[in-house]
């Protein structure tokens, strides 16, 4: 059986793809790959954007992830709309998480402990699958589970020895570092969100009115482009943009802020027992006075020569000592 039994939903007047939710697609590729080159940037220290802990970065991320997980659920409604076809289902979800495992496997070598997880296709792999239910099911009950599925972390946390092979709930009060990390719980809710206005829209003929829109100018036909293929999209963007940055780094082609990095990153730790003023004069007292024999060249080539490091703590103690 590759049917789920249920009423057929009325035949819609159009066949194959809407450009209007390819271009949203397409333009939530666009939100991401902004985050991800400044993500990029700041991984190289070209800027000093706080884009892994600033509040406006995090809703930032947040609202990219959302958008894309909202637009499965809007298409699990449409590719399912006569009948649940469990054996398409699968044959996505396999492809996806193909490609999940993929994303795995080269942050694992390139950003060893940070590695991805269980990242945003992660989530949509398990999640369309756990969706396909949603699909039929009375539409409180739906709105209902999604309620739920924000709700869960907040009134749930697991702490037990070996508990990070339940990451992917979103349950485990502390979770392994990741650079990508989009547990089932609360993003479920997303999906299933997605179904409510999915199915809401069905009825209402609004999938009707968006198939009469057809994509027009450059940057439409590229967003609906980008949405046709979405999954090859987001697999090639981020190697390409990380590989530039890198490129330009590599060749001296981007500013070294090396130098500010180390005052930020030192007055961080110094204020935990003196004052930030005195804290950011003794880090700039520091870096100038290693620049000034070229010993801050050198220890920026051999960062673990243990002699550099006893002359930078020796530095350090000094310029604090004339700070206070």
């Amino acid at each position: 059986m590759t049917e789920t039994a249920s009423a057929p939903a009325p035949a819609l007047p159009y066949s194959g793809r809407i450009d209007a939710l390819d271009a949203a697609r397409g333009v939530a590729l666009a939100t991401m790959a902004v985050y991800h080159f400044s993500w990029d940037l700041k991984w190289f220290g070209v800027v000093d954007w706080p884009v892994d802990s600033g509040l406006g970065w995090r809703i930032f991320a947040m609202s990219i992830a959302g958008s894309f997980l909202f637009l499965v659920g809007v298409g699990q409604v449409l590719a399912h709309r006569g009948s649940v076809r469990v054996d398409r289902a699968l044959r996505r979800a396999g492809k996806i998480a193909l490609a999940a495992a993929a994303i795995s496997l080269a942050t694992y070598f390139a950003l060893a402990e940070q590695y991805v997880r269980f990242g945003i296709l992660h989530a949509i792999a398990a999640g369309s699958l756990l969706a396909l239910p949603a699909l039929r099911a009375p539409l409180w009950l739906v709105a209902a589970l999604a309620i739920a599925a924000v709700a869960a972390p907040h009134l749930v946390s697991l702490s037990f020895p070996g508990d990070a092979w339940l990451m992917w709930t979103g349950l485990v009060a502390e979770p392994p570092l990741s650079v990508d990390y989009v547990p089932l719980l609360p993003w479920m809710a997303a999906i299933l969100a997605g179904v409510v206005a999915g199915r809401l829209a069905l009825a209402a003929g609004l999938f009707v009115r968006l198939a009469a829109w057809t994509a027009r100018g450059p940057a439409g036909r590229l967003a609906a482009l980008a949405g046709r293929h979405s999954l090859l999209v987001y697999l090639a963007h981020q190697p390409i943009l990380f590989g530039l940055v890198w490129t330009a780094a590599a060749l001296g082609l981007t500013p070294d802020r090396s130098a500010e990095t180390f005052v930020e990153q030192c007055v961080q730790s110094c204020t935990i027992t003196g004052e930030e003023a005195a804290c950011r004069a003794t880090c700039s007292c520091t870096v100038e006075s290693l620049r000034a024999d070229g010993t801050w060249e050198a220890l920026l080539a051999r960062p673990e020569d243990p002699g550099l490091n006893d002359l930078l703590a020796e530095r350090y103690r000094m310029c604090r000592s004339q700070a206070n």
